[in-house]
């Protein structure tokens, strides 16, 4: 959003280096990247960057009052709920769509926000990446509070492994090397010494959980979760697992699945700021203007059964409506502009990490979304260029 640094950028700009960047992460870890880069990272100014932190603090803020806990009791389902919960979420990820408010500045509105680990080793990577191919303005920065490339390192690993050796910490997905996000786990074993580990590879023993590598017995004491339930559900109905968290009791967790559910679609009617669109729980909301309003379901990740123009008759269609959500629409506005000079939308999401112990999380790292379709995503943007993952650069100075 600063043009000077725009324009550097753009004008070190070519199809050639962009996809010599993409052949270089191929070489480096065949077959792994599974989504579209987007050709541009996101430049943020001082004032924007204000913004989105004063937004961030306010979802905090909110997330630490006593009843919290009690109000979001109801988003866990029962049969996926797991004991031994930590204080607090040991992850946050927050998304904000970039809109312009009634002064004609660009300010952040909140999207969506999940109790549940990102992209934290691969969004490192790309900034390195579009760094070293392009003209990226020092003065910007992929980090928040004084991290940089060598201290983020350490201080991830350390907060992921905690005080428990890297070989027995795991990253538990459901066969992860199929993912979209295989890269991302690629890279956190490669940086942090994680093992990616399918959820049916684990077994209950004692308080613990062991899996077997290589004809050898390896106990798990802690868990980096990026397993998520919904997945399970739509991907895997017929699964049955054959390990018992709930006698795991042995095992910390980053982060525990309960807070999966607490922090999601479900809590968003909870906050309020001038950063928050108002939210309803379509049980208690019907609203005279519904062209204003996205519908989406509670318990779906990764965009599943939104309604962008919901109608009288799918309100009417709707058997539980406790489980669904009403959210006043946001406007993205095109705030990056392509080489030809077109313009471009974004989300950011903003990446935190909180410590056990720690009275408020850290925000560590971001990542960003860049569309040109009615929505951010995949389905939304086909056969587009500029579009795509890519990463926030902050200003510094």
């Amino acid at each position: 959003m600063i043009q000077e640094s725009r324009n550097r950028f753009n004008a070190s700009f070519t199809e050639e280096r962009y996809n010599l960047m993409l052949q270089e992460i191929e070489n480096e870890f065949p077959g792994a990247l599974d989504f579209r880069v987007a050709e541009s990272p996101v430049f943020i100014d001082r004032d924007f960057k204000m913004k989105v932190l004063l937004a961030f603090n306010d979802i905090v803020d909110q997330i630490l009052k006593p009843d919290f806990k009690t109000k979001t009791e109801r988003a866990i389902p029962e049969a996926y709920k797991v004991g031994n919960e930590t204080e607090f979420p040991s992850c946050l990820a927050v998304d904000f769509a970039v809109t312009k408010g009634g002064n004609g500045e660009f300010e952040p509105q909140l999207i969506e926000l999940q109790g549940f680990p990102s992209l934290f080793a691969y969004q490192s990577y790309i900034a390195g990446k579009y760094r070293k191919h392009f003209d990226v303005d020092r003065n910007f920065s992929e980090y928040f509070n004084r991290l940089n490339p060598m201290n983020y390192q350490q201080e991830m690993r350390k907060f992921l492994c905690g005080d428990v050796a890297p070989e027995h910490t795991i990253l538990m997905e459901i066969e992860p090397e199929k993912q979209k996000t295989r890269l991302d786990f690629a890279l956190t074993k490669k940086l942090w010494g994680i093992e990616p580990v399918c959820v049916t590879k684990l077994r209950n023993e004692g308080d613990l959980l062991y899996y077997e590598k290589e004809g050898q017995k390896v106990m798990v004491h802690r868990i980096y979760n990026r397993l998520i339930p919904d997945d399970i559900e739509r991907n895997y109905p017929d699964l049955k697992l054959e390990v018992d968290f709930n006698r795991a009791t042995g095992v910390q967790w980053v982060s525990h699945p309960n807070w999966f559910y607490r922090i999601s679609k479900f809590s968003l009617p909870l906050f309020k700021s001038k950063f928050v669109p108002e939210s309803h729980y379509l049980s208690d909301f019907k609203p005279d203007d519904l062209e204003n309003y996205v519908l989406k379901p509670l318990f779906s990740f990764a965009g599943s059964g939104v309604k962008i123009n919901p109608t009288r008759e799918d309100l009417e269609s709707i058997k539980d409506p406790e489980n669904y959500l009403l959210q006043r629409k946001v406007q993205y506005a095109p705030c990056i502009e392509d080489t030809e000079g077109g313009k471009i939308k974004c989300e950011i999401r903003l990446l935190a990490i909180w410590p056990e112990g720690a009275a408020r999380p850290k925000l560590v790292t971001n990542l960003a979304r860049l569309s040109r379709g009615e929505m951010i995503g995949v389905d939304f943007n086909k056969d587009f260029n500029w579009v795509g993952g890519s990463v926030g650069f902050y200003e510094t100075n």
